[in-house]
C-alpha cells in the first residue's frame, strides 16, 4: 500500500463530515429477514439521541445507520478492567458508554456456543486448577499452529460450567486479577438474553458484534458455527437487518456462509499484510491480506461484507521502534469500495500504543490512549474495537466537538 499523511486541517475535517454520510450508498442493500424483537427503545428514538451529523457512511438497509458514528465497540467487553468475555465485562462496558459489545464464539463437545477468545481456555479460565480435567490437557493444531492446553470442544457445557474466568493478561493488568474466579464462561444464548434485558432497562438498543472463531476447524470436527449462530440470532430476535448483531470473521467463507443464513451486516477481519485467511490456506488460494487491501481486493470483499476490521497497522503502520509512519490509503480505498472500517484494538497501556503516544518507560502504565484514539478518528475510521470503553468515548466526544458535531 502507498502511504500518505493525514490532513488534519479544519477544511479537511469539514470535508470529512460532509462526505462521511455518502460513502457506500451505491452498493445494493441487504434484503429483509426479521425475527421477533423484544421491547426496547425504537429506532427513531435512538436516531434522535444521536448527535447531528454522526450517521455512519453505510449503505442503507443494513441497520448500521441506526448506530452512532464513529462507533465504540467494547472489545470482548470492558476487558481493560475486567476479565474478558464475561457478563461482568459486558455490563461495565455498557455503563462506560459502549455502543456495541463483542463476542468470540467457539463450540462445546455437545454443540453449544460459548463465548471465549479462543477454544484453548488455558489462559482465560482456571481449568489448570481442576484435577479432574488434568487428563484432557493436549496438543492440537489449530489453523496450522500447534497449541497445548485445554479445548472447549473436549468439554460438555455442564463441565465448562464448573470453570471460572480469569484475566488473560495478568502481567499488563494485575488489578484485573482481583476478579479472577468471579464469573463463569457465558453461553452465547446468555449474552443474547443479557443484551435483550439490558436494552429494556437502559432504554436503548444494545448491539452485539459476533465473531466466528476458527470456523473451518470447527466445521472439520463436526461442530459448524454458522448454523448454530444463525439459530441463536433468530431465537433472540437479533437476526436480519432490523436485528442488533454485526457478524465478523477472519475467514471469508464463514461470512459467505452466514450471508445465506441471516441478513445481518458482516465485517471481514484482517490481520497483518503477510498473513492469509486460514480458509485460503485450506483451499489453495494464494492471496494474502496485502492482496485483499488493494482496490481490487476491497471490491471483492464488498461482494459479501459491509466493512472490514483491519489491524491498526494496516492504517497507521509503525517502524521497528514503534514510531508511526505515514498513514496508508486504506481508509479512502475502503470507503471508495463502499466498506466501513472498524480496526482493532485500542488499549490504554504503553505496550499496546505507538511510541508517539507512550508515556514513561513502564510498559503496563497508561499512555496517551485518548490521543491515539483521536488520531484514528481523524484518520477517518468508522469506529474501532477498544479494551477501554471510557477513554474511547472521551476521545470521540473530543472528535465530535472539534468537528462541530452535537
Amino acid at each position: 500500500m502507498t502511504h500518505r499523511p493525514i490532513d488534519q486541517s479544519p477544511a479537511s475535517r469539514r470535508s470529512f463530515l460532509r462526505t462521511s454520510g455518502a460513502v457506500g450508498l451505491g452498493v445494493a442493500a441487504l434484503g429483509a429477514g426479521v425475527g421477533a424483537q423484544p421491547a426496547f427503545a425504537d429506532d427513531s428514538s435512538a436516531a434522535e439521541a444521536r448527535p447531528t451529523g454522526t450517521r455512519p457512511p453505510v449503505r442503507t438497509g443494513t441497520g448500521l445507520d441506526r448506530l452512532p458514528h464513529p462507533l465504540v465497540v467494547a472489545h470482548r467487553g470492558a476487558s481493560g478492567y475486567r476479565p474478558e468475555e464475561t457478563l461482568g465485562a459486558y455490563e461495565l462496558a455498557l455503563e462506560l458508554g459502549a455502543d456495541v459489545i463483542e463476542q468470540d464464539l467457539v463450540a462445546t463437545r455437545d454443540g453449544h456456543l460459548v463465548v471465549r477468545h479462543e477454544n484453548n481456555i488455558a489462559e482465560t479460565t482456571d481449568v489448570a486448577d481442576h484435577a479432574e480435567f488434568a487428563g484432557r490437557r493436549t496438543t492440537k493444531t489449530i489453523d496450522g499452529t500447534p497449541l497445548t492446553g485445554w479445548f472447549t470442544e473436549d468439554f460438555t457445557l455442564a463441565e465448562l460450567r464448573t470453570l471460572r474466568a480469569k484475566e488473560r493478561l495478568p502481567q499488563q493488568r494485575q488489578r484485573n486479577t482481583l476478579y479472577d474466579g468471579r464469573w463463569p464462561i457465558p453461553t452465547f444464548r446468555e449474552v443474547v438474553d443479557f443484551a435483550n434485558a439490558r436494552s429494556r432497562t437502559l432504554g436503548r438498543q444494545v448491539w452485539l458484534y459476533v465473531e466466528t472463531k476458527h470456523p473451518s476447524y470447527f466445521r472439520s470436527i463436526g461442530l459448524p458455527l454458522e448454523e448454530r449462530l444463525a439459530d441463536e440470532l433468530r431465537r433472540g430476535g437479533l437476526a436480519g437487518r432490523r436485528g442488533r448483531a454485526i457478524l465478523q470473521s477472519f475467514e471469508p467463507s464463514s461470512l459467505q456462509r452466514l450471508a445465506k443464513l441471516v441478513d445481518n451486516p458482516r465485517i471481514q477481519l484482517l490481520n497483518g499484510p503477510t498473513t492469509q485467511p486460514y480458509d485460503f490456506a485450506l483451499s489453495g488460494d494464494k492471496r494474502t491480506v496485502a492482496d485483499l487491501v488493494t482496490p481490487a481486493g476491497l471490491r471483492w470483499m464488498a461482494g459479501f461484507a459491509h466493512g472490514i476490521g483491519p489491524t491498526t497497522q494496516l492504517i497507521a503502520p509503525t517502524d521497528a521502534a514503534g514510531k508511526l509512519l505515514p498513514t496508508t490509503t486504506l481508509v479512502a480505498d475502503a470507503h471508495a469500495a463502499g466498506l466501513l472500517l472498524h480496526p482493532w484494538t485500542v488499549r490504554n497501556e504503553n505496550t499496546f500504543l505507538p511510541a508517539d503516544f507512550r508515556r514513561g518507560t513502564d510498559p503496563a502504565a497508561y499512555g496517551d490512549a485518548i490521543g491515539w484514539a483521536r488520531f484514528l478518528y481523524e484518520a477517518g475510521v468508522d469506529g474501532f474495537f477498544t479494551d477501554n470503553t471510557d477513554t474511547s468515548v472521551l476521545a470521540r466526544a473530543d472528535f465530535w466537538s472539534a468537528h462541530g458535531v452535537g
